[in-house]
């Protein structure tokens, strides 16, 4: 059995929470799990490390990641077409280049709402918290 479909989304963005919410991606492909970038998950620091989470979503399919537009294209590839909502959306993002044009729009209109709302964007881990530490008296002992 393969490990179940991930979206990592910004929780506080309206926009994204709607988007993973309404797209009805477990009709088409089965188990995905939908996590919140702001929630603390491991696996968010993981990603922080190859892709900015504040460019753009995260989705993992079949062991490979796709970032922002490449993200949403995929998406609306994938997802069920019922619903006039998901109808649109596929035929809009199913297309690369479209995905590529509009994508920057989408970003903007996240931080206005993040911005309008009193939230902020999501803040990079501390790379250094990802690594085992030396304690500062035991160089030679490590502190998990």
């Amino acid at each position: 059995m393969t490990d179940p479909s991930l979206i990592i989304y910004d929780g506080d963005c309206i926009f994204c929470q709607n988007y993973v919410r309404y797209t009805r991606l477990r009709d088409a492909i089965g188990p995905v799990e939908l996590v919140d970038a702001r929630s603390g998950d491991r696996r968010v620091e993981q990603y922080w490390r190859d892709y900015d989470l504040n460019e753009g979503m995260l989705f993992v399919y079949r062991g490979t990641v796709h970032h922002g537009a490449d993200a949403v294209h995929m998406l609306a590839s994938l997802s069920s077409r019922s619903g006039t909502l998901n109808q649109l959306n596929a035929r809009v993002f199913s297309q690369p280049w479209m995905a590529r044009m509009l994508y920057p729009l989408l970003k903007v209109g996240r931080r206005v709402t993040l911005f309008a709302r009193g939230r902020g964007l999501l803040r990079r881990p501390d790379e250094s918290a990802l690594a085992p530490r030396l304690h500062p008296r035991d160089a030679g002992s490590i502190v998990e």
